[in-house]
């Protein structure tokens, strides 16, 4: 069974320095209060994966959580460049951060073979693409049936994938909805998993399109209330358009960000969440 724990306790026991951390939401239920308490516990060394990082990310490499990002698109959606992710590249602040760039379809696939015990996906969405060139593992494969040329990419595999989602249980059964991306591929292919919830609940009532996944496919569920902000959880509140916009100038300047690092994350009590 899942247990319920608190964040800074599910954190401390499940991520640890060098691990490969995925954090996955796709617009919505992005876990971001989970990203701040991994700044907050200061971890190191981490090997980053998400489909779409965003300001998370920027956030967690500029905190210096980062040595590689594996990834298939980068930016602060709807407003711009991340700027934490491209001072890490261009000038190694606060430490050099190696990347592994992948397509949508790539990424989404590798989750789907972990999630399977299988130890690649074939697929065709690199065909004309320069990014083979780019990436060490992507890899032509030759379809053994009608011969055509395909392409492979190793199973994903985090040591901890962590979501964001609306509701669990008190046995520490997950319930999602709406736009779920790869949240469910993300904690079966993980060999540990923290998910955090808007609330914990006695029953689960049935939700349309909703994902449940079972307690004993989960490592530690924690109730986090507006644990998505400044994404949005369907039904519970709304994205903040207006954060992601100011982040943009935060994020600019080293020393505006270690402000906001120092005023918005280290000097917040992660028990009380």
């Amino acid at each position: 069974m899942a247990r319920i724990l608190r964040l800074d306790e599910a954190v401390a026991e499940l991520v640890h320095d060098g691990d490969t951390v995925a954090l996955e939401g796709f617009t919505h239920l992005i876990p971001v209060a989970a990203g701040h308490e991994i700044i907050r516990q200061r971890r190191k060394d981490l090997t980053l994966v998400r489909m779409t990082p965003d300001i998370v990310y920027d956030q967690m490499i500029g905190a210096g959580c980062a040595r590689k990002l594996i990834f298939s698109w980068g930016g602060n959606p709807g407003v711009g460049s991340l700027h934490r992710f491209r001072d890490a590249i261009q000038n190694s602040w606060p430490v050099p951060l190696e990347i592994e760039e992948h397509s949508h379809a790539g990424m989404a696939n590798r989750y789907a073979a972990g999630a399977s015990g299988l130890p690649f996906a074939v697929l065709r969405g690199y065909t004309g693409t320069d990014l083979p060139g780019q990436t060490d593992n992507i890899k032509p494969i030759e379809c053994p049936f009608t011969g055509e040329r395909l392409t492979a990419v190793p199973a994903v595999n985090p040591d901890v994938g962590i979501i964001h989602a609306q509701r669990a249980d008190r046995a520490g059964n997950v319930q999602m909805w709406g736009i779920t991306g790869v949240q469910k591929e993300t904690v079966l292919a993980s060999a540990r998993s923290l998910v955090t919830v808007e609330e914990v609940v006695d029953e689960l009532p049935p939700v349309a399109g909703g994902v449940v996944l079972p307690q004993w496919a989960v490592t530690a569920v924690a109730q986090v209330p507006r644990g998505a902000h400044p994404s949005y959880a369907q039904d519970y509140y709304e994205r903040d358009n207006d954060y992601y916009q100011r982040w943009d100038p935060i994020a600019r300047e080293r020393d505006t960000f270690e402000q906001w690092l120092n005023d918005e994350v280290y000097a917040v009590e992660g028990s009380l969440r």
